[in-house]
Order: C-alpha cells, then sequence, then structure tokens
C-alpha cells in the first residue's frame, strides 16, 4: 500500500506457499505469486529471523571489529559485532546481548541507526543496525562453536578498509555508511 492507501502497482500477491526446506536457521519457501500483469509467477527465497550489526565504539574512538570464518565463502572476513535475533526478542536486547557475548563490551549509549535489506532478490532477511557507544570491558561469553578474533580500527581505517576491499561484509559497510557522518560530527 501507498502513503494514500492505494495498492502498489508493482505488488505480488501470494497466491499459494510451500515450504521447501526447514533447517536449524533458514526456512526456503515457494510461493506462487500473481504478478501486476494478472499472470503467475513462481518465488523462491529464504526466510531469515533477523540480525543485528553493531558500530562499537572504544573510549578511544577506536572501533570494535570481529575477524570471523566464513563457511559458505570458505574464508574469514573483518565484520562488526553481530548476531541472529531470537524469536520474541527485542532488537536492542539482542545488540546488547552480541555485543556481550561476541566482544566481551557493555554499552552505557544506544543508538538505533535503521535497517538494512542485505539479500532482497531471494531472502526476507533484515539486520537492524546500532552505534554502542561508552563502552566497558567485561568479558565475552562466545556460543559454542563460534569463533573470532577481535581487532580494532580507526574509523578512517576503516573507511578505507572498505575502499581497498579488504572489508567486503554488506552489514558492516551499511553500519559503517550509517555511523560515520555520527562518529566525525
Amino acid at each position: 500500500m501507498s502513503d494514500r492507501g492505494q495498492r502498489d502497482p508493482l505488488e505480488e500477491v501470494e497466491l499459494t506457499s510451500e515450504m521447501v526446506f526447514d533447517g536449524c536457521l533458514l526456512k526456503v519457501r515457494r510461493d506462487t505469486v500473481g504478478l501486476p500483469d494478472g499472470k503467475e509467477g513462481v518465488r523462491e527465497y529464504v526466510r531469515h529471523p533477523g540480525a543485528v550489526a553493531i558500530v562499537a565504539v572504544l573510549p578511544d574512538g577506536g572501533l570494535i571489529f570481529e575477524r570471523q570464518y566464513r563457511y559458505p565463502l570458505r574464508r574469514a572476513f573483518v565484520e562488526v559485532p553481530a548476531g541472529k535475533i531470537d524469536p520474541g526478542e527485542d532488537i536492542l536486547a539482542c545488540a546488547i546481548r552480541e555485543l556481550r557475548e561476541e566482544a566481551g563490551y557493555e554499552a552505557a549509549d544506544w543508538r538505533h541507526l535503521g535497517v538494512m535489506h542485505p539479500c532482497i532478490g531471494y531472502a526476507d532477511e533484515r539486520i537492524e543496525l546500532f552505534l554502542a557507544r561508552e563502552l566497558r570491558h567485561v568479558g565475552n561469553a562466545l556460543d559454542e562453536g563460534e569463533f573470532l578474533e577481535l581487532l580494532t580500527l580507526s574509523p578512517d581505517e576503516a573507511e578505507a578498509a572498505v575502499h581497498d576491499g579488504r572489508i567486503t561484509d554488506g552489514k558492516t559497510i551499511a553500519a559503517l555508511f550509517r555511523a560515520l557522518p555520527l562518529l566525525r560530527g
């Protein structure tokens, strides 16, 4: 629906829906949809519970990053702390939990930066972006089977790492893009 209560002329309407795969994290669906021209089409997509990503600012202005192995691409990536939203979990509560578990920090100041949709062509995943300041180290509590290295980059170093290809993770780039104007005043 548009702001005037009219249906979007590009909207596709679900006619039927079936579960193709029901995994631990991901669910794959195949829907038959009514297209804007009155014909039918098929849409396959991944259902994802959503996630958070946090730009965490240390007292000296440095930003916390993680280096974590990502199996689908068979290599380690540099990314901001992030994690999956549990069923019924508030997004801020998730961000607080993930920063504590993965990086070992608590923050006194939180700001929601917005949302990004990383793969709109084949998934319903959303990632809620946060800025965390006034950090206090409390020690991490990684999930079983989770392995990562922490590193710190200045905002300028992080931006340069995006431009030179050392940071390619979409949620990290989006979170930095939203946070950098605030970090630079």
